[in-house]
């Protein structure tokens, strides 16, 4: 379906609560299922990507009950005691869920295939595969064991212990090589660009109490005898919040947000924009299984350029495409640079972020691993086609709030895989949906 998004009058701001942490659910929903007891996870993210964690846990025995609230009570199968699937495991479009249900699997005395949409299948696969096989994992896949359908062949459901350098910062890869190395037969270490997101880390030895921590720059992670049950509340998801906190700034107006997680290792979005001339203040009210929450208030400044490097974007992976939309309404060069990990996401974003300004009338250069872009550019409005990724899609959408004309966006539709209230939120902050 297409929308057409119109913010260029009233702009986009106000009070507002975003969406629970898509992360933060993946990894309740699949912590839980490996626990010994029952697990309670209130404010799960009821759609897309978890709903293909939750169907694949359905297939493997895993018992989730929910109630009118969305509460969702899990009984877990504890770490060895998956059941072997009648059917194939289908992630849809979810790199989260083939990946960390990749290190689940690894080594079970089962026999699994996992496999997901046509995005997901074309995604890189040997950064979970080859390390998993050198724990003594049986696992067989497509083009020399880089793309999935990935085939896991049963296992003694314990794994050698594990010694690996990660050559990319990437939290789905980092927590995949975690789960599977709590059943390990010795203590794991993992070295190398260990600096992504922490859920994982946070969840299970914070929250948790296990054996997972940083020693001398390396993620130790010792066996497990059992994964505890536990209760968690899911805090708003700090990657949807960027949308409109970069909506805000482009209008020219405050956005108060509440409810957010305040992850340290989800904030560079915050310190790049407060570079670009916003004052930003955070404020943490609580915090649940190791991850703290509280209120974001971002107030507007004079938008100026900013250069990003490759050592903060780990840390701002998801909001790289916001980045490129600041740039085009701040004064100035923006540049981002050691990039290259989104060309591997839905889509290659880096191409997506380019035709996303050519269709609204302006201009980013894209560069080896990133992109250049000058302005403050006019841009007159446009069609932009996301190709089926949802942040390019929300990305769009707020650039309407600096663009003359409308903006429509194709398929629509997509932004549900992360956020399903879009449209409803960016009306109530002022915005024009039709």
């Amino acid at each position: 379906m297409e929308a057409t998004f119109h913010a260029r009058h009233a702009g986009l701001g106000g009070a507002y609560a975003p969406p629970s942490d898509k992360s933060i659910t993946h990894r309740a929903l699949l912590f839980a299922a490996v626990s010994d007891g029952t697990s309670e996870i209130r404010r799960p993210l009821a759609t897309g990507d978890c709903l293909s964690t939750r169907a694949c846990l359905d297939l493997l025995g895993v018992r989730i009950a929910e109630a009118p609230d969305g509460t969702l009570t899990v009984r877990g199968a504890g770490l060895r005691g998956l059941a072997e699937p009648a059917g194939v495991l289908d992630a849809g479009n979810s790199g989260t869920t083939m990946r960390l249900l990749a290190g689940m699997l690894a080594g079970l005395p089962l026999l699994a295939t996992l496999t997901g949409d046509a995005s997901l299948v074309g995604r890189p696969m040997s950064r979970v595969v080859e390390p998993l096989r050198a724990m003594g994992a049986r696992i067989e896949a497509r083009a020399g064991g880089t793309l999935a359908p990935l085939v896991f062949l049963p296992g003694s459901g314990s794994l050698r212990p594990l010694a690996w350098e990660l050559e990319v910062a990437s939290a789905q890869v980092k927590s995949a090589l975690i789960l599977a190395a709590l059943r390990g037969e010795g203590p794991s270490l993992i070295g190398g660009r260990i600096g992504s997101r922490d859920h994982t880390e946070r969840m299970l030895g914070a929250g948790l109490g296990l054996g997972v921590r940083v020693e001398a720059g390396r993620l130790r992670v010792e066996p497990a005898r059992a994964v505890p049950a536990f209760q968690v509340t899911v805090p708003g998801d700090a990657s949807s919040a960027a949308f409109y906190v970069a909506g805000a700034l482009v209008s020219g107006r405050e956005l108060a947000v509440s409810g957010c997680g305040l992850n340290p290792t989800r904030l560079a979005f915050l310190d790049v924009v407060r570079r670009m001339g916003a004052r930003v203040e955070l404020s943490q009210e609580g915090s649940s299984l190791g991850e703290p929450w509280g209120s974001v208030r971002v107030s507007p400044g004079s938008l100026r350029a900013a250069a990003v490097g490759p050592d903060e974007v780990p840390g701002l992976i998801d909001e790289v495409p916001l980045i490129a939309v600041l740039g085009l309404f701040a004064e100035g060069v923006t540049e981002v640079r050691g990039a290259d990990e989104l060309r591997h996401k839905e889509s290659d974003r880096l191409a997506a972020v380019v035709r996303m300004a050519a269709s609204l009338g302006g201009s980013i250069e894209p560069l080896d691993g990133g992109f250049r872009v000058e302005g403050p550019q006019r841009l007159a409005g446009g069609t932009v086609d996301p190709r089926g990724d949802h942040r390019i899609a929300m990305a769009a959408a707020i650039a309407a709030a600096g663009t003359e004309g409308v903006v429509r966006v194709a398929d629509v539709d997509c932004a549900r895989v992360s956020y399903p209230d879009f449209a409803r939120d960016y009306r109530s902050l002022g915005g024009s949906v039709a």
